[in-house]
């Protein structure tokens, strides 16, 4: 995990709609930047959700959500209409920012050993500066577990 106090590292990518985001472009809000696995996961699924559920109490604080998976834009598409999601979703198809945010980690399923994802959130403050960092989060208490730190 990157360290609370320190600027939170830049990145453009796309967005579900092919529209580019970069991290500057939030500056004067606070964003909870959040890393998952895979679009209609069942874990993903329901973080997600939660989200979208707390999201107008999200935006009352001055803040915005942005997901991040390695998943195309395409698949973030159907993520987002399936489950009409009010929020943005990053393609990072090459891993390059999901590891530059020191979330791509050695997991273990049912013994077997590989590379991916390990969900994880960053609240970033009006300035850019890592404000909390939420390491192997639960998808059904992390949403609401943010907003209380908002």
């Amino acid at each position: 995990m990157l360290e609370v106090g320190k600027k939170a590292p830049n990145f453009t990518l796309l967005d579900q709609d092919g529209n580019k985001h970069s991290l500057k472009d939030y500056l004067g809000k606070k964003v909870i930047l959040y890393f998952y696995p895979k679009d209609n996961t069942s874990g993903c699924t329901k973080e997600a959700c939660n989200f979208k559920d707390i999201y107008p109490d999200i935006q009352e604080k001055g803040a915005v959500v942005l997901g991040i998976s390695k998943d195309s834009t395409k698949s973030h598409k159907k993520f987002e209409e399936k489950y009409q999601l009010p929020f943005t979703l990053l393609a990072d198809e090459d891993t390059t920012v999901i590891q530059k945010y020191d979330v791509w980690k050695e997991k273990s399923m049912y013994g077997r050993k590989y590379i991916g994802i390990e969900r994880s959130t960053y609240l970033i403050d009006e300035k850019g500066i890592i404000i909390k960092a939420y390491q192997k989060v639960k998808p059904a208490d992390h949403p609401s577990e943010v907003l209380e730190d908002l």
